[in-house]
């Protein structure tokens, strides 16, 4: 069952690597750094929307109108941190 739970701790992990990387390269995108006609930048930025766009949509859905300001991500962030303090303080102990 620790096995699994690790599992579970390292694809959380990830994810979070993959959020910070999306944000990063929207940031990019909207100050003009990268080009999105490139193919290469485009493959890159289309993978990371569809690896993050299903999980941030809710976020986005229940967050009230901020104007140009996109804080799904960090709420997100939040909420996955809690997720990983709970199975390390309180179901990891328990599992024998």
């Amino acid at each position: 069952m620790r096995a699994l739970l690790d599992v579970i701790l390292l694809a959380l992990q990830l994810y979070v690597y993959i959020l910070i990387a999306a944000a990063i390269f929207s940031w990019l995108i909207a100050f003009n750094i990268v080009n999105m006609r490139n193919q290469f930048v485009g493959t890159i930025g289309e993978a990371l929307w569809r690896l993050t766009e299903p999980a941030l949509r809710p976020v986005r859905r229940m967050l009230p109108n901020l104007g140009g300001i996109d804080i799904s991500p960090i709420i997100l962030l939040l909420i996955i941190f809690f997720i990983q303090r709970v199975i390390l303080l309180y179901v990891y102990p328990a599992v024998y």
